[in-house]
């Protein structure tokens, strides 16, 4: 029987506001479960890195801009990194994953995220590509990496690219939360569009939006969906998710309704969690990223991850 709801999640791996929306993302998936059917389109915000650099962006711009986006909770790592970079190859690994590997392609999609915004590797460098596939070691590393240029999956890519540029005259279009940087206009990332299945009826919560956005919109097309409580527990958290979730995401999650997200009361429970081997911190920029189980004993200095992935 199909979800009650289908998700279409168009985003981008290079897209700081589509990072720093993790935490309300994340909620809404522990809250509606498998009532929402997800799928991931990638926006393919550049595919060469001189569209950036034409507009004025550089290195060190990049990294300043990060910290305003602190707000919101993600780990940020602030070196600049080498060069600005293109996002279509981690887009087209995305979409690779999709195709042979489906059931991982948000895991590798979080990876990339993880990779592009906590370390100071550009993005479409294939040695964050591959850093990012060492976090998903359910996945073919090798045959993913050898496939980004294969026809089928440049096609299923442009056609990603093209669903995300149909944005003209839509509600995320008259809110102001589409963009045209080449000729066509495209959803922002992240940009929701829930679709109830038994009629098509469809809502748009285009660009970034705070939790209560999607709650109103689902509330309105779906009244009768089952809602999960607050967790009381981290580790339950962690344990829901298949890849590695910021403190920010679990304190989002373990906030009861209006309430702000307390990380320093989380972060203070997954601590003790820790400590009893339930969980294991991964030292990410400027915080931390939580995984299920217990400290691996080849962990280095950041953690179980490579020492230069854990600087700010």
């Amino acid at each position: 029987m199909p979800a009650p709801i289908q998700v279409t999640h168009f985003t981008d791996p290079g897209c700081p506001w589509a990072y720093s929306a993790n935490p309300f993302l994340t909620k809404l998936k522990w809250r509606f479960g498998s009532q929402l059917d997800w799928e991931l389109v990638t926006i393919g915000l550049a595919d060469d890195a001189r569209r950036y650099l034409d507009r004025g962006y550089s290195p060190a711009q990049m990294a300043t801009g990060y910290l305003r986006f602190r707000r919101l909770g993600m780990p940020l790592a602030t070196q600049p990194k080498p060069r600005v970079s293109a996002t279509g190859p981690a887009c087209r690994l995305i979409v690779a994953t999709r195709l042979s590997a489906p059931e991982h392609e948000e895991a590798v999609f979080r990876a990339l995220q993880a990779e592009n915004f906590t370390t100071s590797r550009a993005l479409d460098a294939p040695e964050l590509l591959a850093a990012a596939l060492e976090r998903v070691p359910e996945v073919d590393a090798a045959a993913l990496l050898a496939s980004l240029d294969d026809p089928a999956v440049v096609e299923a890519y442009e056609h990603d690219k093209a669903r995300a540029r149909t944005a003209e005259g839509t509600p995320t279009h008259v809110q102001g939360k589409s963009a045209n940087t080449d000729g066509r206009e495209r959803y922002t990332a992240p940009s929701l569009l829930f679709t109830r299945t038994s009629d098509g009826a469809t809502l748009e919560a285009g660009g970034f939006q705070p939790m209560e956005a999607y709650d109103v919109v689902l509330a309105n097309l779906a009244p009768g969906l089952d809602r999960r409580e607050p967790a009381g527990d981290p580790v339950d958290v962690v344990a829901a998710f298949p890849y590695p979730l910021a403190t920010r995401e679990i304190s989002a999650v373990m906030a009861d309704h209006l309430m702000d997200a307390d990380d320093r009361r989380t972060e203070a429970s997954l601590i003790e969690a820790a400590a009893e081997g339930r969980v294991w911190r991964e030292n990410a920029g400027n915080d931390a990223f939580w995984h299920l189980g217990a400290l691996p004993q080849d962990a280095g200095d950041a953690a179980g991850r490579p020492p230069v992935l854990a600087r700010a």
